[in-house]
């Protein structure tokens, strides 16, 4: 697995660089050596922030994770991948086995001052139709909140959703 390492507001050293690698390699048993793991380490006031996203062909697999300390937000955000990985092994098998992981999405940021209400940041990605069971599955791979899609069944662009009673609820547009 290939690492790409950046940093906002913070200079990241030899030592963390290879800190991460090493801790990364015990996910590389799950992908094929071209997939490309995006890590994104950040310190805002106390906070130390570290975000994986390891994009594949049919989704994306994301944490991140938040705590005072560099390290500890490291090992926190693995453990989260690490864990996502195993929970959905069997749904994932076919995609894991199949060597299938490329790089589908691309962000790009905006360099313009933030301000409230502005778009600050802009994600592309490809969208492939899949199912609701597919769209569930990436939702909790990534841990956001909504998630949207196109519907493999009537091709139209839906959105799942988290619902506060821990359900899901799904939005198709006409």
């Amino acid at each position: 697995m290939r690492i790409s390492i950046t940093g906002k507001n913070i200079e990241i050293s030899e030592y963390l660089r290879e800190l991460v690698e090493k801790k990364m390699a015990k996910l590389d048993r799950y992908f094929p050596e071209d997939t490309v793991a995006h890590v994104t380490m950040s310190v805002e006031r106390n906070r130390h922030i570290v975000e994986v996203t390891i994009p594949f062909v049919n989704g994306i697999i994301r944490g991140e994770e938040v705590t005072g300390d560099m390290y500890a937000s490291i090992d926190n955000v693995l453990d989260k991948l690490d864990r996502q990985i195993r929970k959905h092994r069997t749904k994932l098998e076919k995609t894991l086995r199949a060597d299938a992981f490329v790089h589908t999405a691309t962000d790009e940021y905006i360099d313009e001052p933030e301000e409230i209400g502005k778009v600050v940041k802009v994600k592309h990605f490809d969208m492939k139709p899949m199912t609701v069971d597919e769209a569930i599955l990436q939702l909790e791979l990534l841990g956001h909140s909504f998630f949207v899609f196109s519907n493999g069944d009537t091709g139209d662009i839906n959105v799942l959703y988290l619902r506060k009673d821990g359900n899901y609820g799904l939005i198709e547009t006409n």
